[in-house]
C-alpha cells in the first residue's frame, strides 16, 4: 500500500477547508499507512507473519511453563532439606544416635 490515498485526502482538505468526514478520513489511512509500515520494519508484513506470532506465542507459553515448573521443583528440594535437618535435629536432641551402655 503507498501514500496515494493520504496524498489525495490531505489535497482535498487543503482546498476550500475540510470537513470532519475528510479529517476522519485521512487520520485513519495515515493510521493504518503508519500501521503497515511498521509491520513491514518489524517483518511482519508477509503470510508467514501469522505462523510465526502463534510459533512464538507458543515458545513464551512453554517458557512459563517451564520457569513455574522449576521454581517448584527448587521450592519441594528445599523443603525436603529443610524437612531432614529437623528430623535430623530432633533425633540428635533425643539421643537417638546414643549409643546404650
Amino acid at each position: 500500500m503507498n501514500g496515494a490515498v493520504l496524498a489525495q485526502l490531505m489535497a482535498q482538505g487543503s482546498e476550500g477547508g475540510a470537513d470532519m468526514a475528510t479529517l476522519r478520513a485521512i487520520a485513519e489511512e495515515a493510521g493504518e499507512l503508519a500501521a503497515n509500515r511498521a509491520l513491514v520494519k518489524l517483518g511482519l508484513h508477509d503470510e508467514a507473519a501469522r505462523g510465526d506470532q502463534a510459533e512464538l506465542r507458543e515458545m513464551l507459553r512453554a517458557w512459563r511453563d517451564a520457569k513455574r515448573s522449576a521454581l517448584s521443583a527448587a521450592f519441594g528440594w528445599v523443603m525436603r532439606v529443610v524437612l531432614a535437618l529437623v528430623l535430623v535435629g530432633i533425633a540428635v536432641k533425643t539421643g537417638f544416635w546414643a549409643v546404650p551402655k
